[in-house]
Order: C-alpha cells, then sequence, then structure tokens
C-alpha cells in the first residue's frame, strides 16, 4: 500500500516521500516496527546532520528562543523557577543561563525553559498549535553542554526534536481538543533531539517517547480557569519531563511504544513520512508581541487602523474584533490583575498597544497591569467569531477589526499577522527584537551583542564554547 503523506507549512505544502509499507495490518499487532514511536525515532537516528538550509532555519530559532528567554529571565515565573528547581533537581554541570547557577540537565532544563517561554515571546508553528522552541531549545543546550557536543549536532537535534514535536501536534485533530497546550505534546520533541543527541538507539528511543507521553502534563485547568499563572502552557514541565524519559529508557524503562497508534487521536500518514527538502522548523512564525499568538492579528489589524484614521486610544469610541471561534476560548478578561493573565486577553493587548504603542508588548510589562485609560479601551471591545473564519485555525489566526471613532468607521482584515512565513521577519527585524528583549533582561549591552553573535553565527565560525559563555554572562 503506498501512502501520499501531505501536510501544510508554512506558506507550501510539503509532499513527502511515497512510503511503502510492505507489512499487513495483522503483522503491526506484533511487530514493534510497525508502531509510530518506532517509525520516528528510526528516522531520527537515520540523519547524521541537517541540510544547510535547515541549519540556517534553526540558527533563527535559536536567537529568537535566546533572546524570549532573556527577558523571560526577568519575570516572577523565572525567578521562581530558578530558586526552586535547584530544590528540586539539586546541582550538576549545567548552565542555568544569564547566572552563575548550575544544576543537572532536567534541572537547568527547566529554569531555562521557564524564562523562553514566560513572556508569550516564543515561536510556534501553525501545524503544531503552540511553542515547540522553549522545550527543544533548553534542553538541547543542557544535554549538549553536559555531552559536549559541537555546534553542528546541536543545532541538528534541536530540528529533529522539532520535526518530532510538530508531527505529534500537528497529526491530531485540533478541533476536538479540549486545549492545544504545548505541554501536551512538546516533551515528544525533547525526548528524540536529546536521545539523538546522546547517540541511543532507535528502540531505546522509542521508548523514551513512549515515556515522554504516557507521563505528561495534563493541563486539566485549561479552558476552565480565568486565573493566571505561571504553569501556564506546561511547557518546563514537559521539558525536564522529556529529558528525564530519555535518562529512563536508556536505564531500561520500558514505554507503551504504541501510544502515537490510537486512530481516534492521532492520524499515521502526517506521522510516518520521510524528511524531505522542507523540515517543520522551516515553517517556524515569530512573535512580536507579548501575548497569545491567537491576538496578533487583532493587533495587527487596530494598529493598522489607528495610523490610517489617525485616532489616540481616548478618541476611539468601539472596536468590533471579528476572529476565529477558538480565540473567543481564551479568559479574555479586560482587567488581568497578572501578565500570564494579560498574555490571553485579545481587549486588553489589542488596547495597550493602542494606547502606548506596540513596544508596550515588547515586551508586555507588568506596570501597565491596572491602567484605566488600557482597560477603559479594553472594555470598549467586543470580540465575536466569524463564519469566515470558520475553518481558518489552525492553518491560520485571521482577524477582522472595525474601529468607530471621531465619526469615522473603518475596517481591516488580517490573514496572517506579521512573524508568518506567509509575512516574515526581515534579518533586521529579528536583531531588533533581540535587542529589545535583552535591554529587559540581566544581561547588558554588550554581553547581549556577544550573546547575539554567539547564536546567529553558532556552527559556522561560532561554537559551543561560545554560545555557552555568552549565556553565562550576566550583569550583576
Amino acid at each position: 500500500m503506498n501512502l501520499y503523506i501531505h501536510s501544510y507549512s508554512g506558506n507550501r505544502l510539503l509532499t513527502w516521500d511515497v512510503l511503502k509499507l510492505t507489512t499487513t495490518c495483522e503483522s503491526k499487532a506484533h511487530d514493534e516496527m510497525a508502531f509510530v514511536t518506532s517509525h520516528l525515532a528510526t528516522l531520527c537516528t537515520s540523519v547524521s546532520v541537517a541540510p544547510a538550509h535547515v541549519l540556517d532555519a534553526t540558527r533563527r530559532t535559536l536567537v529568537d528562543t535566546i533572546g524570549a528567554a532573556a527577558a523571560g529571565a526577568a519575570t516572577k515565573a523565572g525567578k521562581a523557577s530558578l530558586i526552586g528547581a535547584p530544590l528540586v533537581w539539586g546541582g550538576g554541570d549545567c548552565s542555568i543561563w544569564f547566572s552563575r547557577r548550575r544544576s543537572t540537565a532536567a534541572g537547568a532544563a527547566f529554569v531555562n525553559a521557564t524564562f523562553a517561554a514566560a513572556l508569550d515571546l516564543d515561536d510556534g508553528h501553525r501545524l503544531a498549535s503552540g511553542h515547540p522552541a522553549a522545550a527543544i531549545v533548553p534542553s538541547v543546550l543542557a544535554c549538549a553542554e553536559h555531552s559536549g557536543a559541537g555546534a553542528v549536532a546541536i543545532l541538528t537535534a534541536i530540528a529533529l526534536g522539532y520535526e518530532v514535536a510538530v508531527r505529534v501536534s500537528g497529526s491530531r485533530d485540533i478541533d476536538a481538543l479540549r486545549t492545544t497546550d504545548s505541554g501536551l505534546w512538546c516533551g515528544y520533541g525533547v525526548a528524540a533531539a536529546t536521545a539523538w543527541l546522546c547517540g541511543l538507539s532507535a528502540d531505546i528511543m522509542s521508548h523514551a517517547l513512549a515515556i515522554t507521553g504516557q507521563t505528561s502534563t495534563s493541563q486539566p485547568a485549561t479552558g476552565f480557569t480565568r486565573i493566571g499563572h505561571t504553569v501556564k502552557e506546561g511547557i518546563p514541565w514537559a521539558t525536564a519531563n522529556g529529558i528525564q524519559a530519555v535518562m529512563l529508557a536508556k536505564a531500561g524503562h520500558r514505554g507503551p511504544t504504541d501510544i502515537l497508534d490510537d486512530t481516534d487521536i492521532y492520524d499515521r500518514e502526517r506521522l510516518v513520512g520521510s524528511l524531505n527538502d522542507a523540515w517543520a522548523i522551516e515553517g517556524a512564525y515569530f512573535k512580536l508581541y507579548s501575548c497569545c499568538r491567537w491576538a496578533h492579528a487583532a493587533i495587527d489589524g487596530a494598529l493598522a487602523l489607528q495610523v490610517r484614521m489617525s485616532l489616540r486610544g481616548r478618541e476611539i469610541d468601539t472596536i468590533l474584533v471579528e476572529t476565529f471561534e477558538r480565540a473567543l476560548s481564551l479568559p479574555n478578561v479586560p482587567d488581568p490583575s497578572t501578565s500570564e493573565a494579560a498574555q490571553y486577553s485579545i481587549p486588553f493587548c489589542v488596547a495597550l498597544a493602542l494606547v502606548h504603542g506596540e513596544q508596550a508588548l515588547l515586551p508586555l510589562k507588568e506596570e501597565h497591569l491596572g491602567d484605566a485609560s488600557v482597560i477603559a479601551l479594553a472594555r470598549r471591545i467586543k470580540l465575536v467569531s466569524s463564519r469566515n473564519y470558520e475553518h481558518a485555525f489552525p492553518a491560520s489566526t485571521p482577524a477582522r477589526v472595525t474601529i468607530v471613532g471621531k465619526g469615522l468607521i473603518e475596517q481591516q482584515e488580517v490573514l496572517s499577522p506579521r512573524g508568518e512565513p506567509l509575512s516574515p521577519l526581515a534579518p533586521a527585524m529579528f536583531e531588533a527584537k533581540f535587542r529589545a528583549l535583552t535591554k529587559k533582561s540581566p544581561v547588558d549591552g554588550k554581553q547581549a551583542e556577544a550573546l547575539l553573535e554567539a547564536a546567529s553565527r553558532f556552527g559556522i565560525d561560532r561554537g559551543s564554547s561560545d554560545l555557552y559563555s555568552a549565556l553565562s554572562v550576566y550583569n550583576a
């Protein structure tokens, strides 16, 4: 039987190579090589180094993740993990970024993943409906520091982990899920990446994947709670769990290796394709606003209208945001009391950008919580689902914004917010974002430039020692 496997990634349709399945349905039940975890593990272990264009894409993700983490290190969540993780995992030989502290690979990766995810500025992927890099980059760098892996191996591991994570998440029927939280699936990418980096066999890697999936976060409050909290999507927990699953599989633990073969949940055809010229990491999107991606089209549209209509925030009478149904499942409170609650409020973030400019969202600052002018405008914003976008998500996150003010009424539709593969960021914008975020971090300007150089030239003329050195310095 021949299966033709298609998946949308960024602005192009990827057609993976034909995969000829010669085993029968009966033999699959008894042959572990037919299990999806084994296919994914074999796929990863067959790769010695990622192609040059994939390494280039991975460098962009590396730079973006480290920039987000630099600002995230100054958050309450980041500080709590910095204090708490050593109490859980103890000391070790892996660096906790922007500090002199060290922990085990799992402990350091937990803290660094907290940094990366804290401000909701980490990258994402449309097919996955979430954030792979905030888990995979910290885990690979922690394990590579322990093992002494080189720059190209690190980049290849990140790209492979990204591939596995996106495939697992994208193989599910997103519309049928209670939550798309990244902690439910990003651990698969962590396990694949770190197992590959450690040179483990496909058999051990398949069990690590199975253990990771079986013990992943459940995120039971998502979709119900209206309380902003620092657990968020569970990314740091999934990160540490993925590393621990690899260690346990290597020690002899065994997982349910058919975990991804449940056809009620996973589409096998999206999981078991060969690697084509385009890898998942090349379809990543990047964020300019410190909030849920589902708000970005509305922010882009509102800012465009503000310029066109020459309106100040207080001159706006009402705003109507028409968007896809899933966006209405966010808490969307107009007066959030925490930064995390603000990140999941489309009205608040749109209002904040209109009152204080888009720079107020790079990153979102606690000083704006309780801002009377922002809250007043947020209360004048109405969210509705549009039939025009009924089938848009997860392939896109569009919005149409209508603003009424000063006797004027204007509309702006945004189908693809800035930073998507269809609307990519220029290299200068990546650097501007990085510099803006490191200004809000423990590193000073000189150190930030050294870090940008080490990450953007990683595997070209900068190596592992350059990157780890830059990550460890800080302005104390």
